[in-house]
Order: C-alpha cells, then structure tokens, then sequence
C-alpha cells in the first residue's frame, strides 16, 4: 500500500531525535520528568543496551506491570529498539490473572512497580513465585515460569531478589553503540512487537500479536484524523497497557512529533491540572472520564486549551460527546472504533466531519482497511442502512493470537477477515454506527469484561452451583457486572462473600457490583440461558431504565 510508514518503533523515536531535538517529547507535570525527543531518544538507548547486557534479544518477550510511569514508556522503547516484545499487564491484575498470563506469554523479564489500588504487585509475585526471595540480582529459576529469569523493579525501596530498572542503564555503559546498532540492523516493520491480553470469551485471555507496521500505521491514521501536529500537546491519562494509550495516544504522538503529557492513572483533578498547566491542546479518554471531569466541584476553576481528542473505549453518549465540545471547548473532538486485534482502529471520525456525524456516528474505515456489514448467520453482505456484523480486513489485523491458533482462525477467517462480533449499519456514505454486540461482552468504563471469564471463577466456590454473569445499564460506567447465582442445596451466601471472593482473586473492575441469588434461570425450549431476559429483569428490579434509556454513537 502507498503511504504506509515501514520504518521501525526505534527508528521513527531515532528520526524524531534528529529532527524536533528540542521539542518536549515527554513530561510529567507531577513529577521531575521532563524530555526532549533528544534526550529521550538517548534514555532509552541506554536501556536498550542495558537490555542486551542482561541477555535480551529479539523475540524475547518482557512484561511490564506498572500504571503510566515514565519506565512504562521506556521499556516500550527500549524493547522496541532491539526487537524484544512488551507484553503489556492490566494493572488492576491479581494472582489469579498475573499467573496465567506470565505463563502463558513466556514472559524472560518482568518490570513492576509496588502496587496499584488494591494490589500489591510484590505481594502478588512472591506469592505466585517465590524463588524471588532466593535471587540475586533479580535472576530468578523457578520450575512454575520456566521462562522467567528476571524481575525489574521500578520504585523506591528495592525489594529483596530484584534488579532495579536504573541499574538498567548502569549496565548499558558496558554494551557499546555498534553492538545496539547491529541489534537494530535485524529488525524489520512486519516484526511483532506488542502482545496486548484481551480477554476470551472462553474465559481465558489470548495474547494479541501486533507489529511495528501494525500499530505505527494506527497510529499515524488516528493522529491524521485529529490534524496532529508537533505544535500540539496530548494529555495521556487513558492506561497504556490498553491499545487505547499506547496506539491513539503513543503512537498518535510519534508519528507526527506530538509532546505527551502524562498523567500516570486517572484523577479528574490530575487531568484538570495538567491540562491547565501545560496548555494542552487535546485529551483523551473513556466516556466515564469526561463525565468525571465536567461533574468535578473544581472544574470551572481551570483555564483548558483543548481542541481536539478521543472519546473511545466504550458506547459513547450522544450528549457526553455534546457536553464535551461546549464545556471543554473541544469543538474537534473525534470517535475511533475498534479492538484490540485489529491494532485497534477501524473506522473513526475526523476533525472534517460535520458535528452531527461526529456525535451520531464512529466514522468512516481507516484508509487501507476493509470493512463490510454480514448477516451473521448466513456470512451474506448486507445492504446499508442494515443491522449486521462488522467485519475488517486489512494492514491493521493482528498476527494472532500467541500460540492459539484454532482461536485466531475462529476470529480471522480463511479470507482475511476479522469478525468482530459487534453489530453495525453504514449509511450511503460509509459512515458506521454501532448498534449492539453478539459477544458476550461487558464493557464498564472502557475495560472489556468477559462474563465467561467470571463465571468460570465463581464456578470455583464451593456454595455455588450455577451462575450467568451480566452486564446492566449504568449511568456511570456504561455497564455493570451483575452475578445471577443459583446457590446449592442447603446453602447459604451473602453478597458480600460473592465480591470479596472475585474482588480477591481478580482485577477490581470485574466485582459484581450487583449479586442476584435465584432458584433457577430462564431458558429457551431447547434448554439454553436467556442472558437478555436476565438483563431486562435487572433493569426492572434495579430501576436502571434511566441508564438503559441513553443514546450512544
């Protein structure tokens, strides 16, 4: 394809070092953090080569777990610019979750920081590996992960058996210059070079394989559509474990030598004031995060600069979206759809379009992707303006899923086209809009929540004896977790016992935050679940009609 970028993650930071020294690639307004592209460039070569001296090279797959931390950054560059592979960890993971994906992944090196909310990340992976507390120097052998040799701390107090990430850059003054240029020289665009973990509707999450070529080019579309420059600035707060930081937002940037402010996790006073204070000219976030920002007491205390941004993640509602552009003055405010496998956009609004269609709609296909409209049932095109499944196909598509073959081609079939289980119509004019999904799928706040995933845990129990987790309508969030549980002979349970028994095992924002004991479900002839008329009872019981009843593009 023409006008496709071919060059690597680490060449296009090398050629923005060369080309804007001076400009403030990364700052933190909240911390002592502040980098041209020259400095920043020249960091994390030092890492890089830290890297190499540890034993890295490319393919070797690094995780790290951490919020928005300068280190997150740059060991995403770092590993970018001698072909190793960051796997990106949901920061609000416990053990249950961590195990699987360290395993999974065949994860050599993890960086972590201490903790996050409620987890305590040490805590976590000395309880999952404990040969940690044996290690010197953060090399580990541990017979659970037999591919994990080290962990890297990012923080403060190093604890016990673990290398801290400065030491990183200590070692890389023992890797000279040609030895890291010879590590670049074997690298090609089409090299994977991110696994994002995006749960399975099997209950178990699947590493997304992403290319250089795949998300440099997402990210140069999305950062054209927001008419990017390198006079603009972009307030990070949305995670960059997400495909929603690192690509519409990261990417965005690099491509088009736009500074990033980053926030390191969502506070509405945090964003507010970062805004305020570096003058930034666009943000990003869920709908959850808007609604957070105009509803704060202090909002109307800060002076904002902003022009443009993303509302993505999640449904966005039509009067948020209306709120966003008078309140915030983000008059070219856009919408992207799309997931993760598909790196991740594949249609969006642009600051050309009229704001009817950018409040109404997601947009039209990125350039160089394919979509078309199927009857899910019999795979036939459907005409516009008609109901069916949005399939893509393109250079946005991921490798595959890591070592998971039969699921990838459950998802990208034999012609190339991803399925996206999502429901959609497209206008004469190609602009799409969203209108249901066929996977059961949650989605509160941005985060994709699998209710097979919860199910299977809560199976676990020893009082449980059935159980449907689904999403309801909420005003907040967009959705809600809510557990239907049908409980044993002879027992008892609470509540509480059910969300203190997932809130300990698994990521906060899959706690249901409604829990439902029944006798029995509603089922169809042939015996199968009602999963809708489960919902359309919460929504009576609950009262949620309000939240049910609100508009999204």
């Amino acid at each position: 394809m023409e006008n496709m970028l071919t060059q690597t993650l680490g060449q296009t930071l090398s050629e923005l070092a060369v080309t804007l020294p001076h400009n403030i690639a990364v700052k933190y307004n909240d911390r002592d953090y502040s980098r041209t592209w020259k400095q920043f460039n020249e960091e994390v070569e030092e890492i890089a080569k830290g890297w190499l001296k540890l034993g890295i090279k490319k393919g070797d797959h690094i995780a790290i777990w951490a919020t928005n931390i300068p280190e997150w950054l740059l060991t995403l560059f770092s590993a970018a610019k001698i072909g190793a592979i960051l796997v990106t960890v949901n920061t609000n993971y416990k053990s249950f979750e961590l195990e699987y994906l360290l395993r999974q992944s065949d994860t050599k090196a993890l960086v972590l920081m201490d903790g996050f909310k409620d987890a305590d990340y040490i805590k976590i992976i000395h309880e999952i590996c404990p040969e940690i507390s044996h290690s010197k120097d953060g090399n580990i052998d541990s017979q659970r992960f037999p591919f994990l040799k080290h962990i890297i701390y990012a923080g403060q107090n190093l604890p016990q058996g673990m290398l801290h990430f400065d030491a990183l850059r200590q070692m890389g003054k023992e890797v000279s210059d040609e030895e890291l240029r010879a590590a670049e020289k074997e690298l090609d665009c089409h090299d994977v070079i991110n696994m994002q973990y995006t749960s399975g509707t099997t209950g178990y999450p699947k590493g997304v394989m992403l290319t250089h070529y795949n998300i440099l080019n997402n990210g140069k579309t999305i950062g054209d559509g927001m008419a990017f420059t390198s006079q603009d600035t972009l307030c990070i707060t949305v995670p960059l474990f997400h495909c929603f930081g690192l690509v519409l937002a990261v990417m965005a940037c690099i491509t088009h030598g736009t500074t990033m402010v980053i926030v390191d996790y969502f506070s509405s006073e945090k964003v507010m004031k970062a805004c305020s204070e570096e003058k930034c000219t666009a943000l990003h976030g869920v709908p959850t995060m808007f609604i957070a920002i105009l509803e704060h007491p202090n909002f109307k205390k800060y002076k904002f600069n902003l022009r443009t941004g993303i509302m993505a993640g999640s449904p966005c509602p039509i009067k948020v979206m209306r709120q966003v552009i008078s309140d915030l003055g983000m008059k070219d405010i856009v919408i992207v759809y799309g997931q993760t496998e598909a790196s991740p956009g594949c249609t969006m609004t642009t600051v050309n379009d009229s704001i009817e269609l950018r409040v109404n709609t997601v947009g039209k296909a990125f350039p160089g992707v394919e979509i078309k409209v199927i009857d899910p049932q019999t795979g036939e095109t459907l005409p516009p303006n008609t109901p069916g499944e949005l399939c893509a196909r393109g250079y946005n598509l991921m490798k595959g899923y890591y070592k998971m073959p039969e699921a990838t081609a459950k998802a990208i079939d034999s012609e190339g086209w991803l399925h996206t289980g999502d429901l959609c119509t497209v206008d004469e004019n190609g602009y799409y809009k969203i209108v249901g999904r066929i996977k059961d799928i949650i989605i509160r706040g941005g985060e994709n929540i699998y209710p097979k995933e919860i199910e299977e845990f809560l199976y676990t129990h020893p009082k449980i004896k059935d159980v449907q987790v689904i999403g309801v309508p909420s005003k907040q969030y967009g959705e809600e977790v809510m557990a239907c549980i049908i409980l044993k002979d002879n027992q008892t349970m609470t509540e509480e016992e059910v969300k203190d028994f997932v809130q300990s095992h698994m990521a906060r924002h899959k706690t249901p935050k409604y829990v439902r004991f029944m006798d029995s479900f509603p089922t169809t002839a042939s015996g199968k679940i009602q999963k809708y008329k489960l919902r359309e009872q919460a929504i009576e019981i609950l009262k949620l009609q309000d939240a049910a009843s609100i508009e999204t593009a």
